[in-house]
């Protein structure tokens, strides 16, 4: 398993298969779980663990990933280390779930859309400082910003700077809940000093970027079912969230921008929570679980998996391109930085938005 910054670097390519699916895993066969962002319940079974001792996991997590957590759980169940687990997931926007859970809300596994969020869930003593001490420095699945736009690209799009041309109606979250919104922004602001430009220059380009936003969804997936449903002409998201939205057969086009930033979603365990979590989180990292999160359109940390048939995807064969000009959070001095910088109360956006 590679650091993070060869991970940046890396080319997707070659073969996976990963089973997905939905069952229950509990001595009564069946577990439950509500959502903020909409109730809906990750569970696996084992047939043959059903004299084990029954563990229900409590999973708090962002919205995008629900597949795929689904179908990790599932196949988890099937491993010695999984036998009579079962997760019980909520999901919702990444910021109002970092909030729920330092507030007491229950979790034993959380999975966040930023290292911020993460955290701020350490400063609450939530978990351990040493969370992002790993080989992968906590994170479990990586994925870019995309451009979705409806199907046959009936605008044109080609990239960032199309998008602020007449007639285009942008959805995008809100930054103030949605983690998604600020990996959104931070690509936007980025292209510009990526292609030579200012700092003057790239917060002009997201002032008139922001006139063009006609919604702002509480997360990322709300913001999908938005446009999905007919609102705007044009969806920024994650590449995950675009590829989920094919499997599921919504018709839609995706552009993957030649400057982007690469998006880095990292998972705990809580403090106190039983060892079963821990090997659920050692499960996820594993190469069975990173081609699992592959599958449902996440570019997996571990460069030993090389995808090639991902359904969804523009090229099933070649599902994760290689981004020209791709930039890190690191690269920019760190989520605390970024923060105070475009998000604090003298941030560029917040001044944008005044």
């Amino acid at each position: 398993m590679l650091s993070r910054r060869a991970r940046t670097l890396t080319v997707f390519a070659a073969v996976l298969t990963a089973a997905t699916g939905l069952s229950a895993c509990s001595s009564s066969g069946s577990s439950k779980s509500g959502s903020s962002a909409g109730a809906g319940s990750t569970s696996s079974s084992n047939s043959s663990s059903s004299s084990a001792k029954s563990t229900s996991l409590k999973l708090v997590a962002y919205s995008v990933p629900k597949p795929a957590y689904d179908a990790l759980g599932t196949a988890f169940a099937k491993t010695p280390a999984g036998a009579g687990v079962s997760l019980a997931g909520a999901y919702g926007p990444s910021g109002t779930q970092e909030k729920n859970v330092a507030a007491g809300q229950k979790a034993d596994y959380v999975a966040f859309s930023t290292g911020s969020d993460m955290n701020k869930l350490e400063q609450a003593g939530k978990v351990a400082a040493d969370w992002d001490a790993g080989p992968t420095k906590g994170i479990v699945a990586d994925s870019v910003v995309v451009i979705v736009v409806k199907k046959g690209n009936p605008l044109g799009i080609k990239g960032w700077a199309d998008l602020i041309k007449p007639g285009v109606k942008i959805v995008t979250p809100d930054p103030a809940s949605s983690g998604s919104a600020k990996w959104n922004i931070l690509a936007a602001y980025q292209h510009v000093i990526q292609t030579g430009g200012t700092p003057a220059q790239a917060q002009a380009y997201l002032k008139s970027f922001f006139s063009h936003v006609v919604s702002r969804a509480s997360s990322g997936a709300v913001a999908t079912t938005q446009f999905t449903s007919g609102t705007g002409n044009v969806l920024i998201s994650y590449e995950s969230e675009a590829i989920l939205a094919r499997q599921k057969g919504l018709s839609l086009d995706y552009i993957v921008p030649d400057q982007d930033v690469l998006i880095e979603t990292p998972a705990a365990v809580t403090k106190g929570a039983p060892k079963a979590a821990s090997d659920f989180l050692s499960y996820v990292e594993s190469s069975a679980g990173q081609a699992i999160f592959a599958s449902h359109g996440f570019r997996p940390v571990d460069t030993s998996v090389k995808p090639t048939d991902v359904k969804g995807a523009n090229d099933p064969s070649n599902p994760y391109p290689v981004v020209q000009k791709l930039f890190t959070v690191g690269s920019l001095g760190g989520w605390s930085k970024v923060n105070d910088e475009f998000f604090g109360d003298n941030g560029i956006v917040t001044k944008i938005e005044k």
